[in-house]
């Protein structure tokens, strides 16, 4: 276990700066997704953290101890951190043993040690019994475990995990994702956990850093971020948030405040300080909007998405008809396209300026 510190760490390729200036405290112990789109430099801020590349700026520590910096750049090898690959990469002509072992027998442990550490560390994935078998024999979620043994049987500081789960199907993904969780909760190894898939991020992590363009957007536990998101990326990248102009009429007390949206009056969550503005942006989550017995903002049904169990409306507001908002009901309730219908905004967060 240990703690892991990026101080100001940037990168850049030639003359593309893909990170700039990430700030991320990961304590002992903890599993941190870091999420965002493709292009973003998750990957990248992977590479650096292992050392499989250089800094242009800032540093990294691991378990108190500088890794790169200004003239420092310790060789991954003797990093102490391990790290499960998407692609699994295990060699098809050994057994699990064998490939778990793999790394212990290059750095010249002794047989006996080897034979407990390989035994124990299947026995923490879950795969006692397969020591055996190779890995065309396995399932999906079966490789990825050995993936995983393979790391750990090193002994790593920390754990680097760069998209674990894009290779599996949705049903099994679900299976490897509630390991993963039970895995950590044993072991309370550290943990960096890099995904674009938000869902994944949110049933794993316990904070989520968001990435975009190589800027850290937002770090914060899943709950907050989902709820209180940082700025207008955020919103509309996690949890499927639309983003409104607004106009706040009322300043913060106690964590609300009344604001104007499409005309219509509703209070909303906000941040403490929140003060009046005629130029706010408000996130809005399909939970936070209903169908109006009556009052709510005039809109034109778009669409009615069958979801199993309930529809999922596409509305545009009439004041803003190249707006779109999403809503979930348990039925249309007789609504057709083109038609009107009144939507109440029960909730929603006006985002810091």
């Amino acid at each position: 276990m240990a703690r892991l510190i990026l101080d100001r760490v940037s990168k850049s390729f030639g003359s593309q700066e893909v990170l700039h200036e990430i700030g991320i405290d990961v304590a002992d112990g903890e599993l941190l997704a870091v999420l965002g789109p493709s292009g973003c430099g998750k990957t990248t801020l992977l590479r650096l953290v292992a050392g499989f590349e250089t800094l242009n700026g800032g540093s990294i520590d691991i378990g108190g101890r500088r890794v790169s910096g200004e003239g420092i750049h310790i060789p991954p090898e003797d990093r102490r951190v391990g790290i499960v690959f998407q692609s699994y990469a295990l060699w098809p002509h050994l057994t699990v043993e064998g490939n778990v072992e793999y790394a212990l027998r290059v750095a010249g442990t002794p047989a006996e040690e080897r034979r407990r550490r390989v035994a124990d560390v299947l026995a923490k994935v879950g795969l006692e019994g397969f020591g055996d078998r190779r890995p065309a024999e396995l399932s999906g979620g079966q490789r990825q475990r050995v993936a995983l043994a393979r790391c750990l049987v090193m002994e790593p500081s920390l754990v680097l995990l760069d998209e674990p789960l894009a290779n599996l199907d949705v049903h099994l993904r679900a299976s490897v994702e509630a390991e993963f969780v039970d895995f950590h909760r044993r072991t309370g190894t550290t943990m960096i956990y890099i995904t674009h898939d938000q869902a994944e991020a949110m049933a794993l992590a316990d904070r989520i850093a968001v990435l975009d363009k190589g800027v850290l957007m937002q770090i914060a536990p899943p709950a907050k971020l989902y709820a209180e998101p940082a700025n207008e990326m955020v919103a509309s990248f996690v949890g499927r948030g639309m983003v409104v102009p607004a106009a706040v009429l009322s300043g913060d007390a106690d964590g609300r405040c009344r604001v104007s949206v499409f005309g219509t009056e509703v209070v909303v969550r906000c941040a403490p300080g929140q003060r009046e503005t005629p130029q706010a942006k408000l996130c809005l989550r399909p939970r936070d909007l209903d169908v109006a017995a009556g009052g709510g903002v005039p809109c034109r049904l778009g669409r009615a998405i069958y979801q199993g169990g309930g529809f999922r409306l596409v509305v545009q507001p009439e004041a803003a008809m190249g707006t779109t908002l999403t809503l979930d009901v348990p039925d249309t309730g007789g609504i057709g396209l083109g038609d009107r219908v009144a939507v109440a905004i029960r909730d929603g967060w006006v985002m810091p300026i």
